[in-house]
């Protein structure tokens, strides 16, 4: 068990963009691939790591699939968050050319977020369930008509060759990955802070203005709220939230007052250190 302490999981294979946004945040834990989300975060709950890389959102292809649904029960606490420049490149055997590539496979969002490169060139994306593992797997296959949508360190490390290079759509393409962790770690309230959370409103006109007047009133930024259907029903809705502040700062503990009266349900999923990346050309 004393070695877990040194891992972090993440979903993927080695040479994904988690396991690089591991190394890159992370340079002296033990990345441990984990096959889906759940795993990963098992494997914290389970003692087999001590952190969980988690991707949430990209800024081309928007939110990663039913992460959110997994953040409320997923029994662990938010403790950081990483931004990492994503830059793809098409991958394939020796021998193959950008004309003879007919499909590419990645994950989902890879594949979105290269659509007007594989559009323009009339390539058919595939979705697999990994980048690192698509890269992998095209390498075994050995297939001249079939390239991955990876990273460069991936190609390189299953003996790919890039055929084209940045074939994302936009420059500026990120992911943004949580941190997760069995316990919360409380920053200062001095610090740059994001606090995660979620509630769910009483049902009662104008719930939610009312509800998120309080953050208005007190100048607190929100910069995300995402709603769910509460046991797939069309009844309840949860509220996913992310604020730029500490809960315990005088202008959110009244926003939360406001709040609470209009909420049946509030549970924090953390208060973290907001990356640097976050405040770039404010």
């Amino acid at each position: 068990m004393a070695a877990a302490k040194n891992k972090i999981a993440f979903q993927g294979d080695i040479g994904s963009y988690s396991h690089q946004a591991c190394k890159t945040r992370f340079p002296r834990m033990t990345p441990l691939p984990c096959s889906t989300f759940e795993d990963a975060i098992n494997a914290v709950h389970d003692g087999k790591a001590k952190l969980a890389m988690i991707a949430v959102d990209n800024s081309v292809a928007g939110r990663v699939a039913d992460v959110h649904h997994l953040l409320p029960g997923s029994g662990l606490k938010i403790i950081g968050e990483y931004y990492q420049p994503i830059h793809h490149h098409l991958l394939a055997v020796k021998g193959a050319t950008l004309k003879t590539i007919k499909r590419a496979e990645s994950h989902v969002h890879a594949l979105s977020q290269c659509r007007k490169f594989l559009r323009a060139h009339k390539i058919k994306a595939v979705v697999a369930i990994d980048t690192a593992g698509a890269a992998r797997d095209i390498a075994q296959r050995n297939d001249p008509t079939v390239a991955a949508v990876a990273s460069e360190v991936a190609g390189k490390l299953y003996g790919l060759k890039s055929l084209k290079a940045n074939i994302e759509d936009e420059k500026h393409n990120t992911t943004r990955f949580l941190v997760m962790a069995r316990d919360a770690v409380a920053p200062s309230s001095k610090t740059k802070c994001v606090t995660s959370m979620i509630f769910r409103l009483k049902s009662v006109p104008a719930a939610l203005y009312k509800a998120l007047g309080g953050f208005a009133t007190n100048g607190i930024n929100l910069t995300k709220l995402e709603s769910y259907m509460v046991g797939g029903f069309f009844k309840t809705v949860e509220f996913y939230v992310e604020v730029e502040g500490h809960p315990k700062s005088a202008g959110f503990k009244h926003a939360l007052m406001d709040l609470s009266l209009y909420s049946d349900r509030m549970d924090f999923l953390g208060t973290y250190p907001a990356d640097k990346f976050r405040f770039r050309g404010r």
